[in-house]
């Protein structure tokens, strides 16, 4: 299995606080689809971070060694909504989890 950290970086850093009614709703279906992926065993934890330069959202993906994260993301409902937001993805080489 290959680890990877995942980050949603939201259109702007107060996000979190004023999101439209509309942006609420691109966020329940992201949070819908990133628990769907958890139930699959694809996901290990997921959520806000409450960072002091602004919110971003993480996933820690564990994946099967052939299989890429990017295809996952890219189908994030937040990514596809075309609201401005953005991801990173980064290898965790040497995660330890419980």
């Amino acid at each position: 299995m290959t680890n990877y950290l995942f980050r949603l970086l939201p259109p702007r850093p107060t996000f979190m606080m004023d999101m439209t009614p509309e942006e609420q709703e691109v966020m329940q279906a992201h949070v819908a689809y990133w628990a769907d992926l958890m139930q699959k065993g694809l996901v290990v934890a997921y959520g806000p971070v409450a960072a002091v330069e602004g919110a971003f959202g993480i996933a820690i993906l564990q994946l099967p060694e052939d299989e890429s994260p990017e295809p996952l993301v890219a189908n994030d409902p937040a990514i596809l909504s075309g609201k401005g937001f953005s991801s990173k993805i980064d290898l965790m080489p040497m995660l330890v989890s419980r």
